[in-house]
């Protein structure tokens, strides 16, 4: 950055070179008008006006004294930050993520800021309704504002331009978002949960045993509520804090009974913030002792991070990896140092949320999509200032403001949840957070009981430490894992509609002994395909080239790409014909079904159906720990971050459609995904039991994870990817093109599919038609780019498919084309 006298600055000519939050190859250049001279500095936002009309926040980018080369500059509108708001290091990692997904600098800082802290002028504002304010306490321009907003209860940043007669509004609409008096409509999401439970005590009159007697003669002609007394008390005995759900299960009694003694204030009922953990030997307290293979294991880290900056921590499910974690988490923070801790989906591992905040409390700042724009912008403002010393948060938290970063933890590093697919960039976070602990010289651990194949091999090969824990905390057993023949029992007839006999066993004596049951199919909705018998019809989306998916709880057939609907079919469009088949089958149809063999048990269904309701997710996991459901159907969602003592039996429905889909990742996915929902079975003192069923019981893939052999899944993959070109071994790079007319399209991807050989040769496949060739009306052509990792400068060639595609990009053919570039398309 340029340094000033301040004597001298304020009459002097200054240019700064800024980031838009929009696809545009390079920065824009902007005249500094006198009277902000002093004011600019690299990192801070600044309103520009952009195109014709359109008001725009940028961040500062460069700043010099050199006018751009082939237009005038615009003057800047005014700078919006007294100190920056985006380090040296961010706009480094923006740089890095910019070369190395082939994006623009634009679409990274979109991806990165909230958007509260990159209004525009197309961003609609909305009135809090859940804050009080006095009125009279507002400005002029604040009041304005927020009597059109009584008016129109929507409204954008140009409109609010207009009601003021100014272009520059940020300020105002800045200190009212800060009072939290207006909210960004569009960032209006769901707020996390943290989870309660209801705890019950005895008043402090009848918790006196002098007066006990005297309550008893009160209860002598109420047995039941006499009952449940005496269970409490029994209780008290082993138990510091009861719940209201252990009261009940103790008991016998009914909730009516423990609302009667509240009434007559007997009993007093309280909320509390609690883990969604059991107590168990691993509970984190203050208190919190590694055993002796952990101890080893957390000083191996150490050892390594004297010479490797990343480890990776490989262990089988409930190893106890995150206590291992905390170790190392207390050793950074004792340092003074901050401390990021990634997780794949937020929603989906409230339990060790849960777990690191009873242990570290208010050091900890949690950083997601689920929490509103304005709770993003503040945990923003609390990492820049240091407030927050750790950060749990999915993919976006890399891009977070870190001051003083020392460690990096990837928890699940194999989780393809990890990967941004749209927009872009399309950045892979574990990778990211590698190259932001570059830009901080910190260290990363990646953990994972079922490691990808990249890390693991990274690790062999010496690029990445390597520490593994074999054994279960504890020393509970790996659950027994059985294959069962679909295929053998369809023929001797013993299968009871998609349940084979050996599973529907293995489910009756579960429920006997009052255990749970997790059952995972990963397909979600009803039946996944209608078809005429007559004429073989099948209804198809409108947009996209996909059958729509049944959905008995709509009611519709549902696509799952774009969104369309439309009401099920009575008779095929197409002969008239009535018979309308449903083959397949997703979670919908296994509760459904298991209804009418389980008559009496409690079963729910998690997937992104019966998830999106406000806190229906939470809900779900309250009521299977607190044994109110008995089985749980679910799609991978049930194979992330769940810990429940007594789940003690696991079916995977139908292994063969994750083998068998065409991916050349299927049988490292399966492997993945197998492994982590049996690790779900038996977490504590008994061994859980597994059951899969499959048409191909002798896959290789399934003997691997019988016998948990992720090392021979590594070693034959890899010969597989090394003989046929594929990740840990060769680069991809994929090129989606789009275009709504599908005779254009062919034209197009057999032009650049040439144009890209003559510069790279046999590395460049295609084109070829993916999965689904139809999305949102446009037809899609691929291009896949392998680029071998020795011998070959990866860099380059990303640079010459720039240039190739600027060039292309200037030619009459590409119009009204679409390429999206995905490197590493995991």
């Amino acid at each position: 950055m340029l340094s000033f006298n301040a004597d001298t600055v304020e009459r002097r000519t200054l240019f700064v070179e800024v980031i838009l939050p929009l696809a545009i190859s390079k920065a824009y250049t902007y005249r500094v008008p006198f009277e902000l001279n002093q004011q600019i500095e690299i990192g801070k936002r600044v309103v520009v006006q952009f195109g014709k009309s359109k008001i725009y926040t940028a961040v500062i980018y460069q700043i010099s004294e050199q006018p751009p080369q082939g237009y005038d500059a615009k003057y800047l509108i005014d700078v919006l930050d007294e100190k920056p708001i985006v380090t040296a290091n961010q706009l480094r990692l923006w740089e890095w993520m910019a070369n190395y997904y082939l994006c623009t600098l634009g679409e990274v800082m979109q991806a990165a800021l909230p958007s509260a802290l990159k209004l525009a002028s197309e961003t609609k504002i909305v009135k809090n309704t859940d804050t009080t304010f006095d009125k009279s306490e507002l400005n002029d321009k604040e009041f304005l504002i927020l009597d059109a907003l009584d008016i129109q209860p929507e409204l954008s940043v140009g409109d609010i331009s207009k009601i003021l007669g100014q272009k520059t509004v940020f300020p105002v609409l800045r200190g009212l978002l800060a009072q939290g008096i207006i909210l960004v409509s569009e960032e209006i999401v769901e707020k996390y949960q943290a989870r309660k439970k209801t705890y019950i005590k005895l008043s402090a009159f009848y918790d006196d045993p002098e007066n006990r007697k005297q309550l008893f003669e009160i209860l002598e002609r109420a047995p039941k509520q006499l009952d449940l007394v005496l269970s409490y008390i029994q209780l008290r005995k082993n138990q510091a804090e009861i719940s209201k759900a252990d009261l009940l299960e103790t008991s016998g009694s009914s909730a009516a009974a423990v609302k009667a003694l509240i009434e007559k204030e007997v009993l007093i009922a309280y909320e509390k913030e609690v883990s969604r953990l059991q107590s168990h030997e691993e509970d984190l307290n203050a208190d919190l002792n590694l055993n002796e293979v952990q101890e080893d294991a957390l000083s191996l880290i150490n050892e390594q991070h004297q010479y490797n900056d990343v480890s990776l921590l490989y262990g089988v499910t409930a190893s106890g990896k995150t206590a291992i974690y905390i170790r190392l988490i207390e050793q950074y923070l004792a340092q003074q140092k901050q401390v990021l801790y990634l997780l794949p989906e937020i929603g989906l591992t409230t339990q060790i949320i849960q777990r690191l905040k009873q242990y570290f409390g208010n050091q900890i700042g949690v950083y997601h999509s689920k929490f509103s724009d304005q709770e993003r912008a503040e945990i923003w403002q609390k990492v820049l200032s240091g407030e927050y010393r750790i950060i749990l948060g999915a993919r976006s938290s890399v891009f977070l403001p870190f001051q003083d970063l020392g460690l990096i933890v990837v928890d699940e590093e194999h989780e393809n949840s990890y990967k941004q697919f749209d927009p872009a960039p399309r950045y892979h976070a574990r990778d990211t957070a590698i190259a932001l602990a570059a830009q901080h010289q910190c260290k990363v651990v990646l953990g994972s009981a079922t490691p990808s194949l990249e890390s693991f091999y990274n690790a062999k090969i010496g690029k990445y430490g390597l520490v593994t824990l074999t054994e279960r905390y504890g020393g509970v057993q790996l659950p027994d894992i059985q294959v069962v023949s679909i295929a053998e029992e369809t023929k001797r007839r013993t299968m009871q509609s998609h349940f084979t006999s050996v599973l529907l066993e293995e489910m009756k004596a579960a429920l006997s002994r009052k255990e749970q049951i997790i059952l995972f199919q990963n397909r979600r909705g009803y039946a996944p395909v209608l078809v005429c018998h007559t004429c073989g019809f099948s209804p198809k989306c409108m947009h996209c080239d996909v059958s729509l998916t049944y959905h008995k709880s709509s009611g519709q057939l549902h696509c799952h790409y774009c969104g369309y609907r439309q009401e099920l079919v009575a008779a095929c469009p197409a002969c008239g014909s009535a018979k309308i088949e449903q083959k397949g089958f997703g979670t919908e149809k296994v509760e459904d079904e298991l209804s009418l063999i389980f008559p009496e048990a409690r079963i729910a269904r998690m997937d992104l159906d019966s998830t999106r309701s406000k806190n229906g997710f939470q809900q779900l996991l309250n009521d299977f720990e607190d044994s109110r459901i008995d089985i749980l159907v679910g799609t991978q969602m049930v194979a992330k971050g769940l810990d429940f003592e007594k789940v003690s039996t696991i079916g995977i429905i139908n292994a063969d459609a994750m083998l068998n889909y065409p991916d050349f990742r299927a049988f490292e996915r399966s492997f993945q995904l197998m492994a982590q929902v049996a690790g779900r079975a038996g977490r504590r003192n008994k061994r859980g039991k597994v059951i899969i069923q499959a048409y191909d019981t002798h896959h290789r893939v399934l003997q691997q994870v019988i016998e948990h052999d992720y090392q021979g899944l590594f070693e034959t993959e890899l010969m597989e990817r090394c003989n046929y070109h594929y990740p840990p071994l060769y680069r991809l790079i994929n090129l989606d093109i789009k275009h709504k007319d599908q005779g254009k399209l062919y034209q197009i991807a057999d032009y650049l599919a040439k144009v890209l050989r003559q510069q790279f040769g046999d590395r460049v496949l295609g084109p070829e038609a993916p999965l689904v060739s139809r999305i949102r009306n446009y037809y899609i052509q691929t291009l896949l780019l392998k680029v071998e990792k020795k011998g070959v400068s990866v860099q380059k060639v990303k640079t010459n498919l720039q240039e190739i595609l600027k060039k292309f990009e200037a030619e009459s053919l590409a119009k009204g084309s679409i390429i999206q570039i995905d490197v590493d398309p995991y």
